[in-house]
């Protein structure tokens, strides 16, 4: 269950019901499935992208549902230290907790509806992992990272950090009452979510009630996608039906439209689609592992600078010794 919910969804602002004269409903070019894998220390994603075009994408790079899994006492794994150059990672975690630091000195715990936005621009080391406590006990996790693509003029930008709290987002309404629609950064409909963003984009996280239908007005200059995060319904005009861990990619227009089963197929109680588009960069894409350039030698660079140190240095955690008093403690 998403962590940011309402008591009275008719209480929030709402967006209101594009034309249909005066409005044209994007069409559903492609419903893809997303294979099972395993992430960093061994924690199970869904790559939301594969097997879709790169253009199709634009100015997006990679995604992974992380989860939805409950983990056992000492199950829960995160990644080890690693490099990034040429992007932004973004990490929305739904339901759980995650640690982040990096050597830009950003970090901190996210948990139940927060969002990490982390731009790597000319280089940075990170890690994410889950905190202790949540080894010892387990619990459910659940959440995605977003990769988004610089153009060539921002790839060597300065890194920068943004910790955005679930309270931050702006929460709206569908017309009806029937969908509750959580704007994490671009604009819907006149109301901005928070994060600042480079590359022009919009990203949201829609909770649809069964049975009922949202109708998004959408930027006819930003590309569409909208991915199942849990239940069941259809997407575009057509009705196109869609499942947990599938991905719908639209085609040109300025409405989306997402309908939510009456009864739910598969895990969840209702629709909760994860919707995102942007500004298409239309710049040669070169990527590898960790880093995400415009060509090869700036692949073999960005792999030349790591090696050196040149992305930044692991922050240095102080042993404290036997005999010497822990930080915080008075010596007596």
């Amino acid at each position: 269950m998403p962590a940011v919910t309402v008591d009275n969804i008719l209480l929030l602002p709402r967006i209101s019901e594009p034309a249909k004269a005066a409005a044209t409903d994007r069409k559903v070019l492609a419903v893809t499935t997303a294979p099972k894998g395993f992430e960093g220390e061994g924690f199970p994603v869904r790559r939301a992208f594969a097997g879709v075009d790169l253009r199709a994408l634009d100015p997006f790079i990679h995604m992974d549902q992380m989860g939805e899994v409950d983990y056992a006492p000492g199950e829960p794994k995160g990644t080890a230290w690693h490099p990034h150059r040429g992007f932004e990672t973004v990490t929305y975690i739904i339901d759980g907790t995650f640690r982040h630091q990096d050597s830009n000195g950003g970090g901190g715990l996210i948990t139940n509806g927060d969002t990490q936005w982390m731009t790597a621009g000319g280089g940075i080391l990170h890690i994410e992992e889950p905190p202790e406590d949540l080894v010892m006990t387990g619990g459910l996790f659940h959440g995605f990272q977003l990769w988004v693509n610089l153009p060539k003029r921002l790839k060597m930008a300065p890194p920068r950090y943004q910790d955005i709290r679930a309270g931050q987002v702006a929460l709206l309404s569908s017309a009806d009452g029937g969908a509750l629609v959580r704007v994490i950064a671009g604009d819907v409909a006149g109301h901005p979510g928070p994060g600042i963003t480079h590359t022009p984009i919009t990203l949201l996280h829609a909770t649809v009630e069964p049975g009922a239908q949202l109708r998004l007005p959408w930027r006819a200059d930003f590309n569409a996608l909208g991915y199942v995060l849990a239940g069941s319904g259809t997407v575009g005009a057509e009705q196109r039906p869609v499942r947990t861990g599938q991905l719908a990619v639209f085609g040109p227009g300025d409405v989306l439209t997402f309908g939510a089963q009456r009864r739910m197929d598969g895990p969840g109680e209702k629709l909760d689609i994860l919707v995102l588009g942007g500004e298409p960069i239309r710049e040669p894409v070169a990527a590898y592992g960790p880093f995400v350039m415009n060509t090869k030698a700036e692949l073999v660079q960005a792999f030349e600078d790591y090696q050196a140190g040149r992305l930044g240095t692991i922050p240095a955690e102080r042993t404290v010794l036997p005999d010497e008093p822990h930080p915080g403690h008075d010596v007596l």
